[in-house]
């Protein structure tokens, strides 16, 4: 019988893509999954093949019927914080800006809300460590 060993510290990562979504009027695009409380930026795992932007456009597409192309992401970085939704997992989150026009975002598949809030009304909120800890700060300062 082979020992157990303990799980790799890259076991526990999840690998997403997240947008720092902005209306050009302050306020910045936030989502909270069906099921979940906190408020976080959109986005989402990459599937097989798919580059972080490319996922990124594609989860934009199902999460909020939003229509962008890889190329309209502008880059931020990578950042990691607590995972919001998975306990005792780390998040790794390649982050990219874009500004939309609010009437084109709908809240669609795993989404339950989808808000534009402005800085006050976001610090009201339940929000993920990457949110408040990296992204939000992006906007915001």
């Amino acid at each position: 019988m082979t020992p157990a060993t303990p799980e790799s510290p890259t076991d526990r990562v999840v690998h997403v893509s997240a947008a720092v979504v902005t209306d050009g009027a302050g306020r910045t695009l936030l989502v909270r999954k069906r099921g979940t409380e906190r408020f976080m930026a959109p986005g989402g795992k990459p599937e097989p093949g798919e580059s972080a932007a490319q996922a990124l456009a594609r989860e934009l597409h199902e999460e909020l019927g939003v229509v962008v192309s890889p190329a309209d992401l502008a880059y931020l970085g990578r950042f990691e914080s607590d995972a919001a939704n998975e306990p005792g997992f780390r998040v790794l989150a390649e982050a990219f800006a874009l500004t939309l026009d609010p009437r084109s975002v709908s809240a669609a598949a795993e989404i339950a809300e989808a808000r534009w809030l402005t800085p006050d009304e976001a610090a009201a909120l339940p929000l993920a460590p990457l949110s408040t800890e990296h992204l939000l700060p992006l906007t915001w300062g």
